[in-house]
């Protein structure tokens, strides 16, 4: 990116935010003007640094991008697939309650732009191995389809538009709740 001048690297910066906000907040479905009018520019400054809203989405979620990546490489770099699996439910699931603009584009299921779909492409590849290692070791269920993660991941979307202070509790107890489903021998014991 060329070296802006500091009112215009204000001005990325302020929508940059304010797109992140938003999202996180209510989802994809907000209109570039709101996002300006958030920002505190006109819709001119907003397409002149973003000239598409796919283009504000990539930039908005490098971030969200860069942790989902991590949660999943260190999750896959378990040597034990089964508690490299939880973690990666567990760490998701609190993503999930964070930025549901996030979720609506890593699970759609319709391309919301080339750089998120090949994001999404190469981490399902990952879950898969690490799922088809956690069903080899007896732990995840035989029937688990990688399908079944991105299906929970959805409905847990719901969660983050619960109360700020009881968003996290309640992420815990959903990703127990899915770690129990997903188990090949669930517990009996409720999930805390």
């Amino acid at each position: 990116m060329p070296h802006l001048r500091t009112d215009a690297q204000e001005n990325r910066d302020q929508i940059l935010a304010a797109a992140s906000a938003v999202f996180a907040e209510t989802g994809l479905d907000v209109g570039m003007r709101e996002i300006a009018r958030r920002a505190g520019v006109g819709p001119a400054t907003l397409y002149r640094r973003f000239p598409t809203k796919q283009a504000l989405i990539d930039e908005a979620f490098s971030v969200e991008l860069q942790a989902c990546r991590a949660i999943v490489t260190e999750g896959c770099a378990n040597p034990d697939a089964w508690r490299g699996f939880i973690s990666v439910v567990e760490r998701l699931t609190s993503l999930n309650v964070q930025n549901r603009g996030f979720v609506d584009a890593f699970t759609s299921s319709n391309s919301v732009s080339e750089i998120i779909t090949e994001h999404r492409r190469e981490l399902l590849r990952m879950l898969d191995r690490l799922a088809r290692r956690a069903q080899q070791s007896g732990q995840l269920r035989c029937d688990f389809h990688i399908d079944d993660l991105t299906l929970m991941l959805r409905a847990g979307r719901g969660l983050a538009s619960g109360r700020p202070e009881a968003r996290a509790a309640a992420a815990r107890r959903f990703a127990r709740l899915a770690i129990d489903a997903f188990q090949a021998q669930p517990t009996r014991t409720p999930p805390a």
